[in-house]
Parts: structure tokens; C-alpha cells; sequence
């Protein structure tokens, strides 16, 4: 015997906000994927100082969240499949995964807001020992060269503080663009750019997670009172 009344509206609610779930989850799997090969981050990433490579802790979280995104797929089919057929199997191993995959959005969560500054550092760190081996011909300059120019024209920016982006070009105009006029006037110091860069692309991964959140917190609710009235219309 199906559900009736109230109890009828929250299945369908349910189904309703499990279909936008799994939207959400499409949703996410594909900006993971377009922030994995975004070639700004690829270009900067994929890196390497002689045997030195660039820092990857971005790229941690980024498979994180493409894990996270396939996850909410196939909870959210689950979640749909489940109220439809009113199975209380199916909702309680909905609700099973649903508690497990909001822990572990709250531990990625834990783990990218204490992670947010040192990704920047790191990553210009590797950028201020490439620029130094450039500037001062030390061992493996080539390579220290190639890289630093990929970090000026992915980011269109030049060294790392205001004085080195003014004389950078006067040391090397074979670094920098050759206008140091424009680099002086213009906020072009690429610790700045970096911190630009991957700030930017963090905050949209934060309103992601939190919008995913609170739908999830809904449908703990709503599976829970489905599985309430379906159990009580089968004692009936």
C-alpha cells in the first residue's frame, strides 16, 4: 500500500530535491574537471624546476571534489530510485551514504580551509627559487628561465614584489615583457596574481560545498520522515 497524504507530498518533495541533487552533483563533477585542466593552474602546476616539481597540493582537493561530485551522482540516483518506490531499504542506505558523504564534506572542508594559504605559498615559493636561479645564472638557469616565463605569461605578471617587477626587465628583459614603464604603473607582481588565482578559484569551490550542504541537511530530514510514514502506513 502506497503512501498517502502528507506523507505522499514528502516523497515527492524528496524525489524533487534528490533530481537537483544529482544536478548538483553533475554540476560539481564538471567544474572539477574544468578546474583540473584549466590551463592557467595547468600550465603553473605541471612545472618543473630540475628535479623539483611544482607544488600538487591543489590538485589534492580538486580529486577530492571530482570523487565528491561522482558520489553525489550516484547518491542522488539512489535517493530518486528509493522514494519512488517508497523502499525503506534503499532510503536508509540513502540516508547512510548521505551522513557519510557530508562527513567528508565537512573533513575536506576542514582540510582546504587550513590548506587555502599554504597552496599560494607554496606555489610561489617554487616561483621565487625559479626567479632567483634565472636572475643569478645559477645551475639548471635554462630550465629556471622556461619556467619563470611560463609564470609571467600564464599570469601577466612579472617578479614578486613591486621593485622586481619594475627593474626585473632592466636585469632580464628576456623574463618580462619589455615595457618596465607598464610594470611599474601597473599592479603587476605575480605573488599577488598567484594568490588571484587560486583564492579565486577556492571561494567558488566554498560556495559549491556550501549550497551541497544545506541541500544534503534537507534530504536527511525529508528520507528520515519518509521512511517514518512508510513504516507506519505498512503497519495499517
Amino acid at each position: 500500500m502506497g503512501v498517502e497524504g502528507c506523507t505522499k507530498c514528502i516523497k515527492y518533495l524528496l524525489f524533487v530535491f534528490n533530481f537537483i541533487f544529482w544536478l548538483a552533483g553533475g554540476i560539481i563533477l564538471g567544474v572539477a574537471l574544468w578546474l583540473r585542466h584549466d590551463s592557467q593552474t595547468t600550465n603553473i602546476l605541471y612545472l618543473q624546476l630540475g628535479d623539483k616539481q611544482a607544488p600538487n597540493t591543489f590538485y589534492v582537493g580538486i580529486y577530492i571534489l571530482i570523487a565528491v561530485g561522482a558520489v553525489m551522482m550516484f547518491v542522488g540516483f539512489l535517493g530518486c530510485y528509493g522514494a519512488i518506490q517508497e523502499s525503506q531499504c534503499l532510503l536508509g542506505t540513502f540516508f547512510t551514504c548521505l551522513v557519510i558523504l557530508f562527513a567528508c564534506e565537512v573533513a575536506a572542508g576542514i582540510w582546504g580551509f587550513v590548506n587555502k594559504d599554504q597552496i599560494a605559498k607554496d606555489v610561489k615559493q617554487f616561483y621565487d627559487q625559479a626567479l632567483q636561479q634565472a636572475l643569478m645564472g645559477e645551475s639548471d638557469a635554462n630550465n629556471a628561465k622556461a619556467v619563470v616565463k611560463t609564470f609571467h605569461e600564464t599570469l601577466d605578471c612579472c617578479g614578486s614584489d613591486i621593485v622586481t617587477a619594475a627593474f626585473t626587465p632592466v636585469w632580464r628583459d628576456d623574463l618580462c615583457r619589455k615595457d618596465p614603464l607598464k610594470n611599474l604603473f601597473e599592479n603587476t607582481n605575480c605573488h599577488k596574481k598567484i594568490d588571484e588565482l587560486f583564492s579565486g578559484k577556492l571561494y567558488l569551490i566554498g560556495i559549491a560545498a556550501i549550497v551541497v550542504a544545506v541541500i544534503m541537511i534537507f534530504e536527511m530530514i525529508l528520507s528520515m520522515v519518509l521512511c517514518c510514514g512508510i513504516r507506519n502506513s505498512s503497519v495499517y
